[in-house]
């Protein structure tokens, strides 16, 4: 569920918050059921973007002090309306009550590219972990369509 202040595109300064739930096969993850809190913080200075996530990741286990902090950013230069270069950073501190050693640490630095086509949003990319504790490389592709956008 995503909740945005209205109109956000069309402002310097926006906000919002998506909560994401997830029922996850073992091989992922041992917590069968999740959860993630995705405070949204954002400035449009056009034709840069910046956004700040500072994600809280639920198990469902251990209540408060077992939310884990796992903050992402990005920087996008939009080209046009419907192309973007960005840079994304993603990491995971751990829980709040006890954030792990800097060795244990996830952190890993993206370079993405957006595309929007009438007939779906595209963005790729391929990330490299910076710290031990990180994947050493990742690529990412999502596909995703507004099923209330109107009809060209």
């Amino acid at each position: 569920m995503l909740f945005v202040l209205p109109r956000a595109a069309e402002r310097t300064f926006f906000y919002g918050c998506n909560f994401e739930f997830s029922y996850n096969m073992s091989h992922w993850d041992t917590n069968r059921f999740t959860s993630e809190i995705r405070p949204i913080l954002g400035v449009h200075l056009h034709p840069v973007d910046i956004i700040v996530n500072p994600i809280l990741d639920n198990s469902w286990r251990g209540g408060f002090g077992n939310l884990a902090f796992a903050p992402a950013a990005r920087i996008a230069y939009n080209f046009t309306p419907k192309f973007a270069l960005a840079t994304e950073e993603y990491s995971d501190v751990g829980p709040l009550r006890s954030v792990y050693p800097t060795y244990q640490e996830s952190h890993e630095v993206w370079g993405v590219f957006d595309r929007s086509t009438k007939f779906a949003e595209i963005e790729a990319g391929v990330g490299f972990g910076v710290t031990p504790a990180s994947d050493k490389i990742t690529l990412k592709l999502i596909l995703s369509r507004d099923l209330n956008a109107p009809k060209r």
